[in-house]
């Protein structure tokens, strides 16, 4: 990959880049209330099972496929993806993270003239196929769109039980340098996979997502 998309990659996956991922836990806020998530093994052992079995893995599938629709400018295909992502999403909160973050990045990748070279394939657009959709129109390679995609998804979770367990600095670096290995590994499976590799068994997430919203206190909207 050349310096150029790297820097794009860099940027629209930052934690500074405006989608407002800090305010959404994605249900891992209930688990923090429960004492399920609560120490540096924990949580990483809650972020690699959704990386390899839940919604890690099925954003990853996703976005390959709008990735793949939009090289070829398929704004139907793409359509179809996006309608398909929002149909799998297991619970509103979880629902309103994915559409709000897609529409938010979407509008801040107008710097870069995303208008002028994405198909027009409608709103809502989930966020895992707003990023594929674009990263293919600025000839941004898969595999590290992919990676970059998990390593970010892996961020914002350990950013927030930092501040929700709390965990310190050092213990939020050991669990990123830990999952290393399976971000690198399921990008690279996402990358060849196909909407038949489609599917998710992490359960308690999405039970966690749901129940989310009965919380007393609440510091994340999902």
């Amino acid at each position: 990959m050349t310096t150029a998309p790297l820097l794009k990659l860099l940027t629209w996956l930052s934690p500074a880049f405006p989608v407002g991922g800090f305010s959404y836990s994605h249900g891992l806020e209930t688990v923090i209330a429960e004492s399920v998530v609560h120490d540096r093994q924990s949580l990483q052992a809650w972020i690699a099972a959704l990386i390899a079995h839940g919604s890690g893995w099925t954003d990853a599938v996703l976005l390959t496929e709008a990735w793949n629709a939009s090289t070829t400018a398929d704004a139907a295909r793409i359509a179809d993806i996006a309608e398909l992502a929002d149909a799998l999403v297991p619970s509103l909160e979880r629902r309103r993270e994915s559409l709000s973050q897609g529409a938010a990045f979407l509008t801040a990748a107008r710097a870069w003239r995303t208008d002028a070279l994405l198909p027009p394939f409608g709103d809502p657009t989930p966020y895992c196929v707003a990023v594929g959709a674009t990263a293919a129109a600025h000839a941004v390679p898969l595999a590290p769109t992919l990676t970059a995609w998990l390593h970010g998804f892996a961020s914002n979770l350990t950013s927030i039980a930092m501040r929700a367990v709390p965990l310190g600095q050092t213990d939020g670096v050991a669990v990123l340098a830990a999952l290393e290995p399976l971000i690198l590994d399921t990008a690279a499976r996402a990358a060849v996979s196909s909407l038949d590799d489609l599917g998710a068994c992490a359960l308690h997430s999405d039970i966690a997502a749901m129940r989310h919203e009965t919380l007393t206190v609440r510091l994340f909207i999902s």
